[in-house]
């Protein structure tokens, strides 16, 4: 690749870390908004939740409108609202109006994911899954390292530092972004004027909303269990109500002349549809882990949050580490190799995990930490790679967003495992049956890529 391709991937990748950064960072903030805005755990979690929820209701949105408007331009406007956010979040008069400024602040970081890789796909002709890798990079390191950061931050600063950070971030991507990414060509939606509500009609408004009301009920009905630790009849109409609204939006999209998420095309093709899925998975077996060690560390082992920081800080190295060697690997043999090691070795670490005790040595937690952080590199650049292979150039921005979105409701399902399996107070035998769970999950993935691996060398001549 050239010089100006590595600038490009730089320009991207300061401003996709964004994401990964703020969900990631903001959990060590929770006992000191406690305190601030006087408040219990169940509602300040809440900051964390809207986050992954506004990321994954609109990821897909955002990867459909740079289909239509252009890639730099929602990119562009992605920078400038995660700025406005970031700089208005710590003047936040309440709780709830941080809760808002979080919520923009998500929807300008996901503009930012959404689009990020469409550029990269659309502008780097050669090794793309190195340049994967690079972007991997920004993500996976801004993720791992970010409960480190945060730390670091509130301890010297307070929490207003957590946003404030973001805005340097944002001014180098912002000035990089507007020089090295190429203009976009004249979308054809913008080639003719139109009304509002063809202008509704064309970015499926109805669906948009379909997709909201069905899945903030169930999700909040999901949380609602968790932190009460009881189901009730409120709980259950709530899950309902979702369901059934998810339902109607799903007729509603095969319907649908323009819909934000094209489910006849995932239809058309499946292979997009399975690279989804098993991100998910991969998502919820890696957000358990980055959720439910710290918590392993601090109550069971009582290690404090420094030292933890420290000790998930070998999480993203490996991650870091790992990454331009799966690009690399990936370029030469494509993504199947790499994508059935890595489930192979989150197998090995879940039931490395298993056989912890209270008393396990911090070589045995670091060696877990490697292994799932090497699975993280390995993953994020195969499946990326999968994807590009498998969507077309025309839906690449829609395939994009709903790729960031499955980041999303990996994450999400990963912590409502967590309070199913746990409960409300955190225990070791709790623990345990997680590293079980987690043990059969990754085995599926092990199953699931070496049939497709067998599937792709019968197909070969």
């Amino acid at each position: 690749m050239n010089t100006r391709s590595w600038w490009l991937m730089i320009s991207v990748g300061l401003g996709m870390l964004l994401n990964p950064l703020n969900s990631s960072m903001v959990s060590v903030a929770i006992p000191r908004l406690q305190h601030v805005f006087q408040l219990d755990f169940t509602v300040v979690s809440w900051i964390i939740f809207s986050f992954y929820i506004a990321s994954a209701i609109s990821n897909p949105v955002v990867g459909k409108a740079s289909d239509l408007f252009g890639r730099k331009k929602i990119f562009i406007t992605g920078l400038l609202v995660a700025f406005a956010a970031s700089l208005f979040a710590p003047l936040s008069s309440s709780f709830g109006w941080l809760i808002v400024f979080r919520i923009v602040q998500s929807i300008g970081t996901s503009m930012m994911i959404s689009v990020g890789m469409a550029i990269i796909r659309i502008h780097i002709k050669e090794k793309q899954a190195t340049a994967l890798s690079v972007l991997t990079i920004f993500q996976s390191g801004a993720a791992t390292i970010g409960p480190f950061v945060g730390g670091v931050l509130i301890h010297w600063w307070d929490w207003p530092a957590i946003f404030f950070v973001n805005i340097p971030f944002v001014a180098l991507s912002l000035l990089f972004s507007w020089r090295m990414i190429p203009k976009d060509e004249t979308p054809t939606s913008a080639a003719r004027p139109m009304s509002l509500r063809q202008w509704l009609d064309l970015v499926d408004a109805s669906g948009i909303l379909l997709f909201t009301a069905g899945l903030v009920p169930l999700l909040v009905g999901l949380l609602s269990v968790k932190s009460s630790g009881h189901v009730s009849s409120t709980h259950v109409a709530l899950g309902l109500t979702g369901l059934v609204l998810l339902g109607i939006f799903v007729h509603h999209e095969f319907k649908a002349a323009s819909p934000f998420i094209p489910l006849r095309t995932l239809a058309k093709y499946p292979a997009i549809t399975w690279v989804n899925v098993e991100f998910i998975v991969v998502n919820l077996l890696f957000y358990a882990l980055f959720f439910g060690i710290p918590s392993y560390l601090q109550t069971v082992r009582h290690v404090s949050e420094f030292h933890t920081g420290i000790l998930m800080l070998s999480l993203g190295l490996c991650s870091l580490l790992a990454s331009p060697l799966a690009g690399r690997w990936i370029d030469k043999s494509g993504p199947r190799p790499a994508l059935l090691a890595a489930a192979i070795l989150m197998t090995l670490g879940s039931v490395w995990i298993v056989t912890w005790n209270q008393a396990s040595p911090v070589i045995s937690v670091c060696l877990a930490l490697a292994a799932f952080g090497i699975c993280n590199g390995l993953n994020s650049v195969g499946l990326q790679a999968t994807l590009f292979q498998s969507s077309p150039k025309e839906i690449i921005g829609v395939a994009s967003g709903l790729f960031s979105t499955s980041r999303n409701l990996g994450a999400i399902l990963s912590s409502l495992l967590i309070g199913i399996v746990i409960g409300d107070q955190f225990s070791f035998g709790g623990f345990r049956v997680l590293g079980i769970i987690l043990t059969v999950v990754a085995l599926s993935l092990v199953l699931m890529n070496r049939r497709r691996r067998e599937s792709g060398q019968r197909e070969e001549p």
